[in-house]
């Protein structure tokens, strides 16, 4: 779609959208009491994560690590653990490494402005702004899918979210009418106008919006061709055999590598491949694993970010624990062995 060289907004739909939101606004933990510890949790945990999944999530961790020291303090197995199931589980690490540095070079507090910010591990410039506006009380704009969905609609516009360029636009065009007063507010109720009513294409509540009368896009009966943004290159398929072994009450599991996809993570033992019974069994003999019972399992699909792992699995009762393997038992998967949804689709 053409695009123009910069986006323009008029102020005059500010103080409709502040109103909608202190009315309508959902009820969510970390909007309670918008520290900057607590922003910053909030909002790394919700990257590319549902808000209802990640509520749960929050409350736990903000009550076992209620600070930035705590943060710097805890064991990796601990916050991996405290982590289990949200997935991007670079984040989480990243998160402890920036509280080391916060405690080193900040003396134990976030940093106000937005360049001090990114340079933390993980803080982009998304979560950069939402921590200086929500929590500082700052004129930055946090412009993340549905930000940037809102405004492409509200000026018309038509340049690839996708781009750098594109939300650099984005964040120059709202931070030159930011209500000085209310820019935490500001920020949350363009987010909350994403999230619940500019919703994608064929979904939008246009009949609901509280600043339709503002909508370029909506007077051109053009919703559904904002925001622009090219295809996605397609994922890479991965075909992996996955094994569940079992020995008396514990299960085989193991770390990954370094590198990589779920770096340093624990796994159950998988390989490359959907592996034929007999081959299974070849495999596992080669590990040293005596097989006293092969169960096909239900097989699985795993989306990451730009992988699909396709799985089938085996159920398998072994004559011994092979030492190749860490054998975890019930305390152990309840206490320390945090193991990735892509390992979590068959019963333990």
């Amino acid at each position: 779609m053409e695009q123009s060289e910069e986006i323009t907004l008029s102020d005059r739909f500010t103080a409709p959208l502040l109103a909608w939101y202190q009315e309508h606004r959902r009820i969510l933990p970390w909007r309670d009491e918008p520290t900057p510890y607590r922003v910053w949790i909030s909002e790394i945990m919700l990257q590319q994560t549902r808000v209802e999944a990640v509520k749960p999530y929050y409350e736990r961790f903000i009550q076992e690590i209620p600070d930035i020291r705590a943060l710097a303090c805890v064991s990796e197995e601990r916050l991996m653990k405290l982590w289990e199931g949200l997935g991007y589980y670079s984040r989480a690490r990243n998160l402890r490494a920036a509280a080391i540095k916060i405690e080193r070079e900040f003396g134990g507090e976030l940093p106000k402005t937005k360049r001090q910010l990114m340079e933390l591990s993980g803080i982009g410039a998304y979560t950069a702004g939402a921590i200086a506006s929500i929590a500082y009380g700052q004129p930055v704009a946090a412009v993340d899918g549905n930000v940037l969905r809102v405004v492409s609609r509200l000026a018309a516009y038509g340049g690839d979210i996708r781009k750098e360029r594109t939300k650099k636009l984005v964040a120059a065009a709202l931070e030159k009418i930011y209500p000085l007063k209310h820019c935490g507010d500001f920020t949350q109720s363009l987010m909350e106008l994403g999230a619940v009513i500019c919703l994608p294409k064929d979904q939008p509540k246009c009949g609901a919006c509280p600043v339709s009368s503002h909508c370029l896009a909506l007077q051109r009966n053009a919703v559904d061709e904002y925001p622009y943004q090219t295809e996605k290159k397609p994922r890479k398929i991965e075909k992996r055999t996955v094994f569940l072994l079992r020995c008396g009450e514990k299960i085989a599991v193991r770390k990954r590598k370094k590198s990589g996809l779920l770096a340093e993570m624990w796994e159950l033992p998988n390989i490359e491949g959907h592996l034929p019974a007999v081959q299974a069994e070849a495999y596992l003999k080669d590990l040293g694993i005596q097989t006293m019972m092969l169960i096909p399992e239900a097989p699985a699909k795993h989306i990451f970010t730009h992988i699909e792992w396709r799985m089938q699995a085996y159920r398998v009762e072994c004559g011994s624990e092979a030492p190749e393997f860490f054998w975890a038992d019930k305390k152990a998967f309840a206490e320390r062995i945090a193991l990735p949804s892509a390992f979590r689709y068959w019963s333990l």
